[in-house]
């Protein structure tokens, strides 16, 4: 309704009704317009919407705003031009450029301009290192302490390998469960601060136990160990949930999938620095230990744990704004929270494809590290035991592929580009399918896979962010990290055996269908939600 129209119907009535209309009219129109802004408002989701229609759609509504100030000034005798003029006056102030311009701010910088966020970012990058370097200092300790000159070290990594995988498996689900009553940032800090404290203390219990008699023919110290990785694999139990939980408490919307992002580049690049530089490291932080007056080779198991222990202090810097948890009597109920967690899963679609695409993307890249074995066997001029030349290509895809999505990946929706991202990898696979003795393709093939992998990964994993409310975040990504490990524990043992009797060939290609089938099933939800 234009000004003129206001004015036309209210100037034929005298002024006692003139009165007595503002009076009755003028609330009804106010709270009218109030409600759209506030609908319009609240209904814009940054992930779903271009830019360009954000800042639309904020104008719009700044527009609606000069009605209001024209239906208050019907209280006035003033003319229509004193109306019309004080209406445009008062849009004027209304900084439209700043509000399109925050609509517009995508990428990383809003999130590194989080001091939240890099509390949270700066603990995930000490404890992810010290999660890789870990294992490494693992092995060391029985090269050193335990493998004799006639016995190989692959049985005892093995055994140090399922004791690690035991708890992901054992109280992923439960850990989730717990983190919901809890305080995610108590959980994070605790969680670390706990695991530094297992990795200082295992020289003292190794000198300890050096002359005790074996358990089982296992040595003590080697026990001790697999408790110590037991006890550390099961308090990442859960900091997993709770690091996923935390992230949408301390970040905005629409700006979740470019912490993702960091998150995943942060994740991938651990695994290749972790792995590739532990090594030297912990033999340096040896060498220094010993210029400083130190003895026994204490300075890996300082590194590591020190690298925990700075995780929680850099954690407590954290602001989540979360609701204290009341106290309660009665135990927590948590068989029954997992039903619930379940119960949720069933019933929101979005939210199950969303974990679907997950548990295939991880299956696929598990699969990919049993079969990158086989094809640096196969392929000329290369040993079995650099297939990591090959992982390393597909965790710089991933990285790529994260860095691409935190600054553009705003621009699209999550179903667009979990569609292009499986398109991408059924192309990847069946590359791989073709070529797989020529290693100037199979390299770029399994970066590709790696880059679209990334399209699949995080715009999942920021849809169950979104998807789930607060206090169901702590029972999914509960769930959400059981049937990852599940994932990423059952194609290792089964891409082996399909090699051995199908051929790379053949894997590679049902690899493909399996993700082909996976977008179709992504595309089909999608249609039937938008009808």
């Amino acid at each position: 309704m234009q000004s003129s129209d206001l004015n036309t119907r209210i100037l034929p009535i005298s002024p006692s009704h003139v009165k007595k209309h503002n009076r009755t009219s003028t609330p009804k129109l106010l709270n009218h317009l109030s409600a759209v802004r506030n609908t319009t408002s609240n209904q814009i989701h940054y992930q779903e919407m271009s830019a360009k229609d954000v800042s639309q759609d904020d104008q719009n509504c700044t527009s609606a705003a000069p009605l209001t100030d024209v239906s208050t000034e019907t209280n006035s005798n003033e003319p229509n031009a004193s109306v019309s003029e004080k209406s445009d006056a008062e849009k004027k102030p209304v900084d439209t450029q700043e509000i399109a311009n925050n609509a517009q701010e995508y990428g990383f910088w809003p999130v590194l301009k989080n001091p939240n966020f890099l509390a949270l970012w700066g603990g995930q990058v000490f404890c992810q290192l010290a999660d890789k370097v870990y294992l490494v200092l693992m092995i060391a300790l029985i090269n050193t302490h335990f493998q004799t000159g006639a016995q190989t070290i692959s049985a005892w990594v093995s055994a140090l390998m399922i004791t690690f995988t035991i708890p992901a498996v054992l109280f992923g689900s439960l850990a989730g469960a717990f983190v919901d009553r809890w305080s995610k940032k108590m959980v994070l800090v605790g969680t670390n601060i706990w695991r530094g404290i297992l990795v200082l203390i295992i020289p003292s219990l190794l000198w300890l136990t050096q002359d005790w008699q074996p358990i089982a023919m296992l040595p003590v110290g080697f026990v001790i160990i697999l408790g110590i990785t037991f006890l550390v694999s099961t308090l990442t139990q859960f900091f997993a949930p709770a690091e996923q939980a935390a992230i949408p408490l301390v970040v905005k919307e629409k700006d979740l999938l470019s912490a993702n992002s960091l998150y995943t580049t942060t994740m991938m690049a651990s695994v290749i620095i972790g792995f590739a530089i532990g090594e030297p490291l912990l033999a340096a932080a040896d060498r220094l230990w010993s210029l400083l007056g130190g003895s026994d080779g204490l300075g890996k198991e300082i590194v590591v744990g020190g690298s925990y222990a700075i995780a929680g202090l850099i954690l407590l810097l954290l602001i989540t704004n979360e609701k204290p948890h009341p106290p309660t009597k009665e135990s927590p109920h948590v068989f029954a929270d997992l039903r619930d967690g379940l119960r949720y899963l069933g019933k929101n679609h979005r939210l199950r494809n969303a974990l679907i695409q997950l548990i295939i993307l991880f299956s696929v890249f598990a699969a990919l590290t049993v079969l990158a074995v086989r094809m640096a066997e196969v392929i000329p001029n290369l040993k079995p035991e650099q297939f990591g030349f090959l992982l390393a290509s597909g965790g710089v895809g991933i990285a790529l592929g994260a860095v691409m999505l935190g600054q553009f990946g705003q621009r699209f929706s999550y179903t667009q580009l979990s569609l292009i991202g499986c398109v991408g990898m059924v192309a990847s696979l069946i590359g791989l399918s073709v070529f797989t003795q020529q290693l100037w393709a199979v390299l770029p093939l399994v970066m590709s896979l790696g880059i679209f992998g990334a399209l699949v990964g995080i715009p999942m994993q920021t849809a169950i962010q979104t998807e789930t409310p607060i206090e169901m975040r702590g029972k999914v990504f509960g769930l959400q990290n059981n049937v990852i490990n599940i994932a990423l524990t059952l194609p290792l043992a089964l891409a082996g055996v399909a090699e051995t009797f199908v051929g790379l060939q053949a894997v590679f290609f049902g690899l493909a269908a399996i993700v082909f089938l996976g977008g179709l099933l992504n595309w089909y939800i999608s249609l039937s939600n938008r009808d």
